[in-house]
């Protein structure tokens, strides 16, 4: 049996070039470019709650929250965005991406689902810098949590709800779940199906 094996369209470098061109945001996912798609109200709420959350906690510890735009290397030349990610290295201010990532939150919208917990999962568990990885729903105030110590590279996973705190012992604090939800209208937000 043939099996035609996926050649790059263009290397990482090329995608920097060519991405700063361009009108929307791109992820790489090591072969093409994708399209990454408006989020609605809820999921930028969402967003911004991570990020006010983390970085009350995080200041003067020497690590700091990032996201959207800053890249993060996963397997061979991909390069993804995650909605926060958070990094205890020094990081160049001109660089494009983002070394030694210790936590990746990503906010699943009614189109990421498959990629968020399949494909993002795959790719950072390829990181070994990466400890935690922390989904939230974007339809009720949920987490899934996905850790490891360090070492290994197998994830243990954890449900949380909204009346749960969220630890993150690699970077000393905690977060209560109802805080990344916090002034998030789920009343609204209709079911839908996802990929």
């Amino acid at each position: 049996m043939n099996v035609a094996l996926r050649q790059p369209s263009m290397t990482r470098d090329q995608f920097f070039n060519w991405a700063q061109a361009q009108e929307g945001r791109y992820e790489f996912d090591g072969f093409q470019p994708v399209a990454m798609t408006g989020g609605s109200n809820n999921h930028s709420i969402i967003c911004q709650n991570t990020w006010s959350a983390l970085r009350t906690r995080l200041r003067g510890s020497g690590c700091r929250v990032l996201g959207p735009d800053a890249g993060l290397a996963t397997i061979g030349d991909a390069v993804r965005y995650p909605d926060a990610l958070v990094t205890c290295a020094k990081i160049p201010g001109t660089g494009r991406l983002v070394p030694n990532v210790v936590v990746v939150f990503e906010v699943v919208s009614p189109t990421s689902g498959r990629a968020d917990r399949i494909d993002k999962l795959i790719e950072y568990r390829a990181v070994p810098s990466i400890r935690r990885y922390v989904i939230l729903e974007y339809r009720s105030a949920d987490l899934t949590v996905l850790s490891r110590t360090s070492g290994t590279a197998d994830w243990t996973a954890t449900a949380l709800t909204a009346d749960k705190t969220l630890d993150i012992p690699e970077l000393g604090i905690a977060v209560p779940v109802h805080e990344f939800y916090e002034d998030v209208d789920l009343s609204s937000t209709p079911p839908t199906s996802e990929a």
